[in-house]
């Protein structure tokens, strides 16, 4: 079957996933009575497209099956998206906004309605750009956190969890998005830094004591000062000892308010003291719990004053507050001076409005009573993290939960299975008429179901057991849970993995997964994040099939509000990707997330390494071309599909390489049993690049093109092509689409019967090395390595035959000539060989060694010796000028006083690589000045 003259990865890639997908070689179909593999797919949302981390984390996932799948495991990866509650609620308002309708003109029936259809047309864009990657999950299982059978575990868990008292409904501070008008988990917030203010206010005492009228307080937030309900001090604080309990008369409002000792308070910073609004504030909520202070809240929910506040401020939106506040402190004399601070302010990842902590009622789940067994397994090694480092961080958070709000304020998501009757009394069950039913009600009494809707983790949490039918008993929950591993980011370890555990050890009474193998984080090239504010996105899509620079460019900077940003985004795009970004292919793009998949947590993405691993699909490309050119229409010695070593026999070549395969294959697993993806990554990459390709098929070019018998010439066939097959199967997981397309090529020259590489062997570990083969071999790259070494910097052509000389060298190295003169004189381009006796002298030439051995190669009659050094001295006198001009800039103190260290040290090693240059040179002149 001929190979096309290049590797297009375009020309293969559609057409093996439809193969795949359309002959159902996703099932698990493996050997039953293993312990199956088994990992569930962190679901994407609906709403998303693939970025770098999913693209990164679902690399090493469909990597790991595809690997356990050609053990013969039982393997199953379960695919699946999650409805993703606020994101989606906005996509289609925003849809709605756009017909100038909002979700209240439909209704909520109507609305959700169209949510649906919105999913239905356009939430699958996730699936399908996973399907570009080469993903491989059981696609016939995919699933929707929505999906009824999902819906109904959801319900069962919710009602579970309240007859038992572990779930609440309670009045306590929340993340708030004014704009959205709902609570918002930490994750859901981001916090950066901007410039503001600190306000310092007089706060007059409602008493004086002696000299002291007043404490100034100060804070980044005046506007909340409406419901503060106390100030306070350190009690150890000599300054405010004796005003602790005396009160207040809180500016603006006709209050007085205490003072308090708390030892949260800092006595070092500022004055010292701290205004206190439990309503408003997380820590000043938890002082406020401590000493039993009222709770004030002064918003709206959108974030307005409301009837709390005096009369003045009602209605003010917090910001148009916040100004009138301070000019009425000002005008009072209550302004004590405004400074510039820096500070991190909290905006919902979706609104972008600033978040305010705000008292509301929610539904809690008592989370500590979970928690401990979810801490124990960790603790005994039923669950393993990897690297195990995040233990510290797993148990910090776990050692320290806070109960969980679990009520969102949107209409798309799992609504609260809770009823109420119209004295405001609730009834939790999984519908209506099972509550009428459970608590005997008459068909009279209204009840009117909670507007809320459960957060999106609520759902998640559920994920690895609800996927596989619970609470239904069934096969797969006995076979696939616990699960092998989960793969996932650090960030979201407290929001979704710690209560995964939780849940699944409460349900299911097992752990849900008995590795995690935690990534890193993948960043731009000068290691930032990746983020659309920034404009250093990359779309994995567009790595894979090109893009050009003004495409690029546009979709980068879309969306981007601040005209600098912007700007900035724009220009760094056009600096980096001067013309676009090329099509690298699949394959490439994979394998380059494989070798970055280190332990480090932050990983910078260098475009560099997508484009040299497109090279080494191209060397690949090229290999095969070679093999099938020698190996078709050629005797192999395979009958039946096995190889019949009678009529073969094997070169030092052939065994070399099977043995360093064997060895490349233990170390692979032992990689991947480790989770050391980029280490696996490096010895694929150095078998195929340099023993392979670069060795063997030289190699084998003495043997096949040379005066060797036929049994000779089909040994080193088969070993070609068995070769070739075996690697295949090896970097398989990795590459799946040129390694699938080559052995369709070479499968019936095998005459192999599968339909599909991916559900052939993995090729096993094999202990059996052949330490002559190697020694041998190795000996005879040394020479040729020493012999081009010499051609290079005596700039003889490598296609010149020349003569070599070998002195000083060991029996075993007169033995390893005797046996491989033939692959020396081919591969070298040597006309003769001469192993010279100790009384022997030595011809001038220049020189190299293989261990204690001296290569000889006479240069004269090889080159012009005048015109070599001619033109070695003006290299010499080029470099002679560069180390001038570099010694003299690190000497002058201004350049190394005012440059960057990095710049400094970047000119220190010129000035070694030019001086390291130099000296190579001098002696190359000498050398062959003596000849």
């Amino acid at each position: 079957m001929s190979m096309e003259k290049a590797f297009e990865p375009s020309a293969i890639e559609k057409k093996w996933y439809d193969y795949w997908e359309s002959n159902s070689f996703f099932k698990p179909n493996g050997d039953t009575a293993k312990t199956p593999y088994c990992i569930m797919i962190p679901p994407p949302n609906v709403t998303g497209s693939l970025h770098m981390g999913h693209a990164f984390q679902h690399t090493i996932m469909d990597s790991l099956i595809r690997f356990h799948r050609m053990q013969g495991d039982n393997t199953l990866w379960q695919p699946g998206t999650d409805h993703a509650g606020i994101a989606t609620q906005m996509v289609v308002e925003r849809l709605l906004n756009a017909e100038d309708k909002t979700r209240h003109d439909l209704g909520r029936n109507a609305f959700i309605d169209r949510v649906w259809e919105w999913k239905e047309e356009s939430g699958g864009t996730i699936t399908q750009q996973m399907r570009r990657l080469g993903d491989s999950p059981d696609w016939d299982r995919e699933k929707f956190t929505m999906d009824a059978d999902l819906s109904a575990a959801v319900n069962e868990v919710f009602v579970k969890l309240y007859d038992e008292g572990l779930i609440y409904r309670g009045k306590r501070l929340v993340n708030w998005d004014p704009k959205l008008h709902t609570a918002v988990s930490d994750l859901e917030v981001e916090s950066s830094e901007e410039q503001g203010s600190l306000w310092h206010m007089k706060y007059p005492l409602a008493t004086p004591k002696g000299d002291i009228t007043h404490l100034i307080v100060a804070t980044t937030r005046p506007e909340t000062m409406l419901g503060d309900t106390a100030v306070a001090v350190h009690p150890d604080d000599k300054r405010y000892k004796d005003l602790i309990g005396e009160m207040i008369r809180l500016p603006l409002s006709d209050r007085e308010i205490p003072i308090i000792a708390d030892d949260y308070v800092d006595k070092d910073f500022g004055t010292g003291c701290v205004k206190i609004t439990p309503a408003h504030d997380f820590n000043d909520y938890e002082m406020g719990q401590r000493h039993q202070l009222p709770l004030i809240n002064i918003f709206t929910i959108d974030a307005a004053i409301n009837e709390q506040a005096p009369g003045k401020y009602q209605g003010l939106d917090r910001y148009d507050a916040r100004k009138q506040i301070v000019d009425d402190l000002d005008a009072l004399g209550l302004m004590d001076k405004i400074e510039p601070h820096t500070l991190k302010v909290p905006r919902g990842d979706r609104s972008g409005q600033v978040i305010e902590p705000y008292l509301t009622d929610q539904w809690y789940v008592k989370i500590a009573p979970l928690a401990e067994p979810a801490i124990d397994v960790v603790k005994k090694g039923h669950i393993k993290f990897v690297p195990e480092n995040w233990n510290k961080t797993y148990f910090n958070w776990m050692e320290n939960i806070q109960d969980w709000c679990i009520s969102r304020q949107l209409w798309w998501g799992h609504r609260i299975p809770a009823w109420y009757d119209e004295q405001g009394k609730v009834y939790v069950g999984h519908s209506e008429a099972s509550v009428r039913e459970k608590h005997n009600l008459a068909t009279d009494v209204k009840l009117s179901q909670d507007h809320d809707v459960l957060d999106t983790w609520f759902s998640s949490a559920l994920w690895p057991f609800a996927t596989l039918g619970w609470p239904q008993k069934n096969a797969d929950l006995d076979s696939f849970l616990p699960s092998s591993v989960l793969v996932t980011g650090f960030d979201i370890i407290f929001f979704w993995v710690a209560r995964m555990i939780m849940m699944s050890l409460k349900f299911t009474g097992k752990v849900p997964f008995k590795e995690i193998y935690i990534t890193g984080l993948i960043r731009d090239e000068q290691g930032q994040k990746m983020s659309k504010s920034k404009g250093n996105v990359l779309d994995p899509i567009d790595i894979i099939d090109g893009i050009d620079l003004e495409s690029l460019v546009a979709k980068r900077t879309k969306g981007m509000m601040q005209p600098k940003l912007k700007a900035k985004a724009e220009k760094n795009t056009r600096k980096e990707f001067a013309d676009g970004i090329a099509s690298y292919g699949t394959d490439a793009l994979r394998f380059t997330f494989y070798a970055l998949a280190s332990t480090s947590r932050d990983i910078n993405f260098d475009l560099g390494r997508v484009e040299g691993y497109r090279n080494f699909c191209n060397k690949i490309w090229n290999a095969a071309k070679y093999v099938l050119m020698n190996t078709e229409s050629h005797d192999l010695g395979i009958n039946n599909g096995i190889a019949n070593k009678e009529v073969m026999t094997l070169s030092l070549a052939d065994r070399w390489i099977e043995s360093r395969f064997n060895e490349t294959v233990t170390q692979f697993h032992e990689a991947i049993s480790q989770y050391r993806f980029d280490l696996a990554a490096n010895t694929v990459y150095e078998f195929t690049w340099n023993a392979f390709c670069d060795w063997y098929l030289e190699l084998s070019k003495p043997v096949l093109y040379g005066e060797a018998d036929e049994a000779q010439k089909i040994g080193t066939r088969y070993t070609l092509i068995s070769t070739l097959e075996k690697l295949m199967r090896l970097i398989h997981p990795i590459m799946p689409f040129i390694s699938e397309d080559i052995w369709q090529r070479i499968a019936p020259l095998l005459e192999l019967k599968g339909k599909t590489i991916m559900r052939e062997a993995f090729p096993e570990k094999h202990a059996v090395l052949d330490a002559t083969a190697i020694e041998s071999v190795e000996w005879v790259k040394s020479v040729i390595v020493g012999i081009r070494t010499i051609r290079g910097e005596m700039n003889v052509s490598p296609a010149k035959a020349i003569s070599v000389y070998f002195k000083n060298g060991t029996d075993a190295d007169k033995k390893h000539l005797e046996t491989n003169e033939t692959f020396l004189k081919s591969l070298a381009k040597l006309e003769t060989i001469h192993w010279l006796m100790p009384s022997e002298e030595a011809p001038a030439a220049a020189t190299a060694l293989a261990g204690n051995m001296e290569i000889l190669i006479p240069l004269k009659g090889l080159i012009d010796v005048d015109a070599e050094l001619k033109r070695l001295q003006k290299e010499m006198d080029k470099l002679s000028k560069e180390q001038e001009r570099l010694n003299s800039k690190l000497t002058n103190q201004n350049f190394v006083g005012k440059a960057p260290p990095a710049v400094v040290q970047k000119e220190k090693e010129k000035l070694a690589e030019a001086s390291s240059s130099l000296e190579k040179l001098k002696e190359q002149f000498s050398k062959i000045k003596n000849l």
